[in-house]
């Protein structure tokens, strides 16, 4: 019997820094994985989001993630062309690693953060994330481990795994229990959850290959993800190592209804624009299917669910492993806060109020998405890669339609920065609705529930980086107005153990942005706004809402 204060099942990207935040705050975990120790994930995902980094950057991993992946020059760029040998067709540029801090231009190069996104595969970053959670004296790492049932006993969880070289069975007893075990998550079966949705979006044959020849055969320069446009066969080819190692994604076409009737060699050949003698070995290979399914269930109890085992559907946008990564960051807080003392458990009743609507919406913007970008590979004009003017004028038109659909995916602002929490219990809601928001386009806004509006202040550092661990009341001193009184709110919190930050910034001196229309605003620990004033009236009361303690009215 093993005791420790929360188990996570699944040693993923979602799963290892739900880890490595509870561990930051002082939670003792224990993870458990059925691979070996070391074993690199297969080629899945490829975007590390801007949230995503945010979260990398205040656990003190971004700089160490981007460093990694394609080389430090290699374009990050979207391109579209007849095939990867073909005609270009449009380009979406994105920076490489090089330039990602200081390049502004670019669809995505005026986003308010200090971490834009970074592409570079899951078979590199995982590693660090593993690397890190495998040295941290609060986390304990069970790899070889399946987990087979649960039992929730009340006041506490007790878990019985397999430790699979051997067959020994293993009983853990936690407080909480987390499944990060993705998309056949058993515990999400064990708490009764069930997915509901599209069961069938898009079925896709995905081959890694080794391909020594590729980057010097391309049609125009290279780029981190290539769309390929053909009559016999639409597909998108990702760069992994910028010199050698692509991810070829196959589009089975609507009437191919099983991965066994399509010839991978053939089709792989066709999307490449290259004969029968063109040299690359396959690697490894994987067919899967896209969905939109969202659990009907988060929780039961105190067994929780995120990422794939909460939600799957197909990947446009980079969203699927992002989104599980948001799911661990708003848990997270939540059990420390618990579990440290400050708040008692009807905090965590927050987590499935406000994460299960966004996977709703978030999956319906990718499903939204998916259609399009079916529809635009099956109607192909048949003349586009004639050298004719009918068909410079169907590639012109192919591409232009193809840039417009793809950027909202590619330069995604909205689902970055402008979903929001608008029926949550733990926060403080004053009657200004959230604006709303695409997957492409968004509206900065202090409004409870929104994302802490960036900027940079006056001596060039983050606001992020100045926000502390919990909650952080950002007061605002205006010139020739006192400051507020932030006293009563700071007794309050010290009263029950909630940490509070207070940062003081200047309007004037420090371009406060002008959406901070407030002197005071309270920003949570996953950095979303709890709530915002010019005066804390009653601060026993705010506290006591901010930490689940009472009903918002």
């Amino acid at each position: 019997m093993t005791d420790t204060e929360v188990l996570i099942i699944g040693a993923g990207p979602v799963g290892l820094l739900l880890a490595l935040d509870l561990a930051s705050r002082g939670i003792h975990v224990v993870v458990a994985e059925m691979r070996p120790a070391g074993q690199p994930p297969s080629v899945k995902c490829n975007h590390v989001s801007s949230r995503t980094m945010e979260t990398l950057r205040r656990l003190g991993l971004s700089r160490e993630v981007r460093a990694v992946g394609l080389p430090h020059d290699y374009p990050n760029d979207i391109v579209f062309r007849t095939r990867m040998t073909g005609t270009e067709l449009a380009r979406i540029p994105i920076p490489s690693r090089r330039n990602r801090y200081q390049h502004r231009s670019g669809p995505d190069g005026w986003w308010p953060t200090p971490e834009p996104p970074h592409r570079v595969n899951q078979i590199f970053f995982e590693p660090i994330f593993f690397a890190h959670a495998a040295q941290h004296p609060n986390i304990t790492l069970l790899n070889e481990t399946r987990f087979d049932s649960v039992q929730d006993e009340g006041g506490s969880v007790r878990a019985l795994l397999t430790d699979l070289p051997s067959g020994a069975s293993r009983e853990i007893r936690c407080r909480y229990m987390v499944g990060c075990d993705g998309g056949s998550s058993a515990v999400r079966k064990q708490i009764g959850g069930k997915l509901e949705g599209d069961a069938v979006v898009q079925r896709v044959q995905s081959t890694l290959i080794d391909a020594p020849d590729l980057l010097d055969a391309l049609g125009s320069g290279p780029a981190w993800m290539n769309y390929n446009y053909n009559p016999d066969r639409a597909g998108t080819v990702l760069a992994i190592d910028g010199e050698r190692r692509w991810l070829v994604h196959n589009y089975l076409r609507p009437d191919e209804e099983t991965f066994e009737e399509v010839d991978r060699d053939r089709c792989i050949r066709h999307i490449l624009g290259v004969g029968p003698d063109f040299p690359f070995t396959q690697l490894s290979n994987e067919d899967w299917i896209g969905r939109r399914l969202v659990a009907n269930r988060f929780r039961q109890g105190r067994v929780f669910i995120a990422g794939d085992a909460a939600h799957l559907w197909v990947p446009y946008a980079g969203y699927g492993m992002n989104a599980g990564i948001a799911d661990a960051m708003d848990l997270s807080w939540m059990l420390a806060a618990t579990l440290q003392g400050w708040a008692p458990e009807g905090i965590l009743d927050a987590y499935v109020a406000e994460r299960k609507p966004i996977t709703e919406q978030v999956s319906r913007f990718a499903m939204g998405h998916a259609s399009g970008a079916i529809k635009e590979r099956n109607t192909l004009p048949p003349e586009i890669e004639d050298d004719t003017p009918g068909g410079e004028a169907a590639r012109q038109a192919v591409g232009a339609a193809a840039y417009t659909l793809n950027v909202q995916q590619y330069a995604c602002a909205g689902l970055n920065y402008g979903y929001f929490y608008d029926a949550s219990p733990i926060i403080a809601y004053d009657g200004e609705a959230a604006p709303t928001y695409t997957m492409h386009d968004f509206t900065p806004s202090t409004a409870p529930g929104c994302r802490v509006p960036h900027f940079f202040l006056a001596d060039g550092r983050s606001l992020y980086d100045l926000c502390g661990p919990g909650y952080t009341l950002i007061c605002i001193e205006d010139e020739g107005e006192a400051a507020p009184d932030v006293e009563p709110l700071a007794a309050a919190a010290r009263a029950c153990g909630m940490p509070l930050t207070v940062l003081t910034v200047d309007r004037a001196l420090d371009n406060v942005p002008e959406v901070y229309q407030h002197r005071l605003l309270l920003a949570r620990p996953d950095g979303h706004v709890a709530w915002r004033g010019d005066a804390i009236d009653d601060a026993a009361s705010l506290v006591d809402l901010l930490r689940g303690a009472r009903v918002a009215a």
